[in-house]
């Protein structure tokens, strides 16, 4: 694709963002979605980065976005390090499965080298990561939850080879995703795009197994 472009979000593009979110989100991971709702409220949160908030243009049409939190790691004794979180990260059901998201991962890890980040942690299915740099969280010693708690949709890329050192660390995330819980929020701010159907898929059911299960050796 010759006319591709990345370039920053500007406000004129928060309508359009949150139309793809919810196009490129809708069904997969529930009935609906509330991921839209999720960067409408993120862009009003302490812990959101705008400096790392890039929209991939084809021809001029925005067809990809990323968008990245603080989160932090917390050792055994209290100590803290400031982190990246990045999502959601979308591109057009159309697009799909062309390196796009790789394309955005990469621009954007590169821009947060630049601001002194170094390591990043998600949540996501690992067979859409782990080729992007991403491991286990368990490989890298953070748990979530409780300590000793290594689930396996924690995955982990460091941005600087070597910036995690083997202790073990508690990954804390931003709390920008609370806003979710808020189902009747969620439907109001549904409610003023066009009506879709909601539905069961199949990656539904992965989403599950990926988020309830742990990796234990």
């Amino acid at each position: 694709m010759k006319n591709l472009k990345i370039r920053l979000e500007t406000e004129n593009d928060y309508r359009a963002v949150e139309e793809l979110t919810r196009e490129a989100f809708w069904n997969v991971y529930k009935p609906g979605a509330d991921e839209h709702y999720y960067v409408h409220q993120m862009r009003k949160h302490p812990d959101f980065l705008p400096e790392l908030a890039f929209v991939l243009e084809l021809d001029g049409r925005l067809i990809g976005n990323i968008m990245y939190t603080r989160a932090w790691l917390e050792d055994e004794n209290g100590a803290r390090k400031e982190i990246l979180s990045f999502g959601p990260l979308c591109v057009a059901p159309e697009f799909q499965r062309q390196k796009l998201g790789k394309l955005l991962i990469e621009h954007s890890f590169e821009a947060a080298r630049k601001m002194g980040y170094d390591v990043n942690i998600n949540f996501g299915n690992p067979g859409n990561y782990v080729s992007r740099g991403f491991v286990s969280c368990k490989k890298k010693n953070v748990c979530c939850f409780a300590w000793g708690n290594y689930p396996t949709a924690l995955l982990v890329c460091e941005l600087v080879p070597g910036a995690l050192d083997g202790r073990r660390w508690m990954f804390l995330p931003s709390t920008a995703a609370d806003c979710c819980e808020d189902a009747a929020a969620v439907e109001a701010f549904d409610a003023g795009f066009p009506p879709r159907e909601k539905k069961w898929m199949p990656s539904q059911e992965e989403f599950y197994i990926y988020r309830n299960s742990s990796v234990v050796r």
